[in-house]
């Protein structure tokens, strides 16, 4: 098997997990839809939600739309392949990614605070959000000077912040199997530490990229050939210049 076929087979594993980090939040997202559009009793969990549900409509579809279709963003070989599924893509998931996030910081600003979010845990969405949302803002502005590096940089980075969700549910595993929810203080650590992971994260896969491309680049050969990855059974030809 050449290296090209391998890497195109196995990176369904990049966006495939990054869809699996996303499912606790998407599925809780359409939970909250479903109840707000269901004339729901009043708790006061919801309370917030029911008298002003615009906000956390928005940010449920938005978000949902950013992390979902954001996984397949980081499919190398499949952006070389549709280069066109990568700008339609983009263009969605610019204004879906600064929705996500301005309607996030309004809902921590705004929405009255729960006895469990203390002004920690406030101040630390807002800071997130805000980086997000900057994020996604100077990569459109890498984009459009064509410094497709930078560009890739801070979307990497705006998307990882975007997936917090998913990763703080896993941080918050611990405390939802031994049903004793965190105190206030450590409800906010564990919601950082999920922003934190994913930039960590993030930042490595921006130093393997700079380091090279995830697949090999086309090379063309002195025979006039264009040539990618390992050879099979000799030479891929994949056409002729």
């Amino acid at each position: 098997m050449s290296t090209n076929r391998f890497l195109r087979r196995h990176e369904w594993a990049i966006p495939t997990g990054l869809i699996l980090l996303a499912l606790v939040p998407v599925v809780a997202g359409v939970v909250r839809t479903v109840e707000l559009s269901s004339h729901p009793t009043v708790t006061p969990a919801n309370a917030r939600f029911v008298a002003d549900p615009a906000p956390v409509l928005v940010h449920i579809v938005t978000a949902s739309l950013y992390c979902l279709l954001g996984a397949f963003q980081f499919m190398p070989g499949f952006r070389r392949r549709r280069p066109g599924w990568h700008r339609v893509a983009g263009r969605l998931l610019v204004p879906a990614g600064l929705l996500a996030a301005l309607s996030g910081m309004w809902m921590a600003a705004f929405y009255p605070l729960l006895p469990i979010d203390g002004a920690f845990l406030i101040g630390l969405r807002l800071l997130f959000g805000g980086a997000m949302a900057g994020c996604v803002v100077l990569g459109l502005r890498a984009i459009l000077r064509r410094d497709v590096s930078r560009h890739r940089a801070w979307m990497i980075r705006g998307y990882a912040i975007g997936q917090g969700a998913g990763t703080q549910f896993l941080t918050h595993l611990p405390w939802l199997v031994a049903a004793e929810p965190p105190g206030e203080l450590t409800r906010a650590l564990l919601h950082a530490a999920g922003w934190l992971i994913n930039l960590a994260v993030a930042e490595r896969i921006i130093r393997a990229g700079a380091a090279g491309p995830l697949l090999p680049a086309p090379t063309v050969s002195r025979q006039g050939r264009t040539r990618t990855g390992e050879t099979r059974r000799g030479r891929t030809e994949t056409g002729r210049t």
